[in-house]
């Protein structure tokens, strides 16, 4: 039966080679498949942009990469994490295919859903539910960093992980899976799939592989309330998206889940504000937005170097993907009039997040309450309606990601040589390890902003894109750089500077500790000194979300009929 469904697999990767080959105009085609006991089934594709094909790759590679890690690891240890490491290295090669060959820079702005791969399979047409994936320069970017800090996930854990190799390959790798998935997918229905299918092997992360330092109840708790934190918004915005879809057929007569179709949904204020609320409350947990972030400091103690590395760099960002590709989009008047109220919870988030850092102790502690202060400026970017504070916010979310994953890897070094997070038993360490304390500076002072560094170009065009739609705002915002400098010079006194703890000496950086942080220091400066490529690629998907946020609260065709 298996070889059954690999047969007709073949088949139709063959038709869809064929169907290109041949030039068809549209791209468009059927092909009838026979399934196992001879059952037909019909494929609906559509091949009409460039590379559509790697689209479903992208995705399908780390979900059958970690099945390989889980199945295999009978024939050693080694080889669950050189499967996952070719699995994520070649993600990422062909992520990097599809910059390169896709023309972004090129792009101009139409005010319309603009894509240059897409990829069409019908599911559940009776529905109107299909595999929808589709990219842009925004959800190229977020796949490229994926792919990226996925990479460098599984090297950071290459020695550090030694019991259930091939299940913890396996849930890191379907993380990254599902995490691609909510960057390409654009039928509603299987953007909730893949956003709801990253909590379970994020669970598992942390609850089997979390801080050696404490026992099972602790990291089963910090799971827990992960996953109970995430499932519950994420049902509120399914109730959202359903009842989107419904409004829809009311109106038009037609079942769909297709992004592009509910963006001309007509409904009256109060039921937009209402859906607008349910997908803000989704994003604004894994954001995560003050007071929603309870999850968050909790489970970076807890995890994992490398499910820390994945929530601080990637999973955050699907928060932020999310309001920009939809929540924005899909109720530009709601999110205009929620505004002043999103940029006052970005602005707490910021100070709030600097002052918990300031009180920590636990160093991940303090990490992970920096990613709660930084994603606050993103959140006044987003809802401030400027195109240049968009394109901060991108660089932004970019620059963190490096920044964020490269002071998690150094956490898991210090500890992996000291066996304490507590800065109180820090303390005399630049001259005891070689190399690591000046790099843990350069990461210190990359988190505040510090020119030459991508923080300082994604924060710079935040502010500046943001001062003349919202001056105070802005202005007030500034002030939480001085808070940045503040924990980040605190975190390096107490671990580096003072007298030792003790003398025992300890071991220098390996060459593969080394390659990890400098090639990570490296991207963070030329997207410092160079982020054009960066302003290029997304340039036309900010124009677009921004033409839609603008033009639809400019024009107010909102129907006022009733709820």
């Amino acid at each position: 039966m298996p070889l059954q469904w690999a047969s007709a697999l073949w088949w139709y990767w063959r038709c869809c080679c064929w169907f290109k080959r041949c030039g068809n105009a549209e791209g468009r085609g059927r092909v009838t498949l026979r399934g196992p006991a001879g059952s037909k089934f019909f494929v609906f594709f559509n091949l009409g942009t460039q590379n559509a094909m790697l689209l479903p790759w992208l995705i399908l590679i780390p979900f059958i990469g970690g099945l390989l890690c889980w199945q295999l690891e009978r024939f050693g240890t080694r080889v669950p994490r050189w499967i996952a490491l070719i699995s994520m290295g070649l993600t990422l090669a062909l992520s990097l295919q599809l910059w390169l060959q896709g023309g972004f820079s090129l792009a101009t702005p139409t005010g319309i859903p603009q894509w240059q791969s897409e990829f069409i399979l019908n599911w559940i047409p009776r529905f109107g539910i299909s595999i929808h994936l589709a990219l842009d320069g925004l959800s190229l970017l977020m796949v490229v960093l994926t792919g990226l800090l996925g990479v460098l996930a599984i090297l950071c854990s290459w020695r550090e992980i030694q019991r259930y190799q091939g299940f913890f390959h396996l849930n890191l790798l379907w993380i990254l899976g599902g995490v691609i998935g909510v960057f390409l997918a654009i039928d509603m229905f299987l953007f909730f799939f893949f956003w709801e299918m990253m909590l379970v092997p994020m669970y598992f992360l942390i609850a089997l592989w979390g801080h050696k330092g404490s026992d099972g109840k602790t990291r089963i708790a910090a799971a827990t309330k992960f996953f109970i934190y995430t499932q519950a918004s994420g049902l509120v915005m399914l109730i959202a998206i359903l009842a989107l879809v419904f409004v829809h057929h009311n109106a038009t007569g037609e079942w769909t889940f297709d992004y592009s179709r509910l963006l001309k949904t007509p409904m009256s204020y109060g039921l937009e504000y209402a859906l607008m609320l349910g997908f803000f409350i989704a994003f604004a947990v894994k954001m995560p937005v003050v007071p929603l972030h309870g999850w968050l400091p909790d489970a970076h103690s807890q995890a994992p170097t490398a499910g820390s590395v994945d929530l601080a760099g990637i999973l955050l960002k699907t928060a932020a993907y999310g309001l920009l590709r939809f929540s924005l989009p899909l109720f530009p008047n709601a999110s205009h009039d929620f505004a002043p109220i999103a940029m006052w919870l970005g602005i707490i988030g910021i100070f709030y997040g600097a002052w918990m850092a300031f009180k920590q102790t636990d160093i991940k502690r303090l990490i992970a309450y920096t990613s709660v202060s930084h994603m606050g400026f993103v959140m006044i970017a987003i809802y401030s309606g400027s195109q240049l504070a968009y394109q901060g916010a991108v660089v932004q979310m970019i620059a963190h990601g490096l920044s964020a994953a490269g002071l998690f890897i150094i956490c898991g070094q210090m500890y992996e040589r000291l066996h304490t997070r507590d800065l109180r038993q820090m303390g005399g360490l630049w001259g005891r390890i070689r190399y690591l304390p000046a790099l843990s500076l350069f990461f210190a002072v990359a988190t505040l902003g510090m020119p030459g560094t991508g923080n300082f170009v994604g924060e710079f065009m935040i502010l500046f894109g943001s001062y003349p739609v919202v001056p105070v705002i802005t202005v007030i915002s500034t002030f939480g750089l001085v808070f940045a400098s503040v924990y980040s010079l605190v975190m390096m006194q107490r671990a580096f500077y003072g007298a030792a703890k003790s003398d025992e000496p300890l071991q220098g950086m390996t060459a593969r500790e080394l390659s990890l942080i400098l090639l990570l220091v490296v991207l963070l400066v030329l997207l410092g000194v160079y982020p054009q490529p960066i302003l290029d690629t997304s340039s036309a998907a900010m124009a677009n979300i921004q033409h839609w946020f603008t033009s639809a609260v400019q024009s107010s065709t909102i129907s006022t009929t009733g709820l």
